[in-house]
């Protein structure tokens, strides 16, 4: 009795010969290979994905940081750079507020001061010196930028200082002085020397008066004397000065 298909086939199942057992395990490789790429491709594709975004939103980030990083150094140093600018301006108007307030000291004669100048001695020989001839004198040596000037080394001489001729001498803002008198004047030594003995200048004046001028040119004069601060009875700033 021939063999049924049905009886082949279970007979091929049960004893499956050296080829089929071959093309089998063939087919099982194939099959398991297939599966396995399938998963890793898309377990592959999935974590590209996630990284490349990761990476851009990395990227992002460090991008925006470093703007705003950026933007605040150029805040900072513009603060810094603004700083340095109002200190630069507060220092240089102290700088210049302070030298105007010890020009102002000196011209005023609030202060001590010290520098090149003259020595004018005046003396009484034949006869007396006038006011006029030591105002003359005095304002001669204004006139060509004595920057200070005193008397007999205890009177400074200032805008509002004020000359009375007395017996026996002169009264220069209350105190009274006697020949001989010394002048001292500091500013460019030359200058104010020639402001005295040009003809009919005040050198002249004085030998005139029958007394006579001596004037030497110094390296140095220190005026020690300083004038008294007057406090205005009736003159205020206005408002906002």
């Amino acid at each position: 009795m021939p063999d049924e298909p049905l009886d082949r086939l279970r007979r091929a199942l049960l004893r499956p010969s050296r080829r089929q057992l071959v093309a089998g395990v063939l087919m099982a490789l194939v099959g398991f290979a297939g599966v396995t790429q399938i998963r890793v491709t898309d377990t592959d594709a999935t974590y590209s994905g996630l990284r490349q975004q990761e990476l851009i939103d990395l990227l992002d980030g460090l991008g925006g940081a470093r703007q705003r990083a950026e933007a605040e150094i150029d805040r900072l140093e513009g603060v810094a750079s603004d700083l340095r600018d109002d200190t630069t301006k507060r220092q240089t108007a102290l700088d210049q507020a302070k030298a105007e307030a010890d020009t102002l000291s000196i011209i005023a004669g609030l202060v001590p001061v010290t520098g090149p100048g003259v020595r004018i001695t005046i003396t009484e020989d034949e006869g007396r010196v006038r006011l006029g001839s030591l105002l003359d004198t005095i304002q001669a040596l204004r006139t060509v930028g004595a920057e200070a000037i005193a008397i007999n080394g205890t009177i400074r001489v200032v805008a509002q200082t004020s000359l009375e001729e007395t017996e026996g001498g002169f009264t220069v803002d209350g105190e009274r002085i006697e020949a001989p008198y010394v002048i001292d004047a500091i500013g460019e030594p030359g200058v104010l020397a020639d402001s005295l003995t040009f003809a009919l200048g005040p050198k002249k004046q004085i030998e005139n008066d029958g007394g006579t001028m001596e004037v030497s040119e110094l390296k140095a004069v220190d005026i020690e004397a300083v004038a008294t601060r007057a406090e205005p009875r009736y003159a205020l700033p206005e408002q906002g000065q």
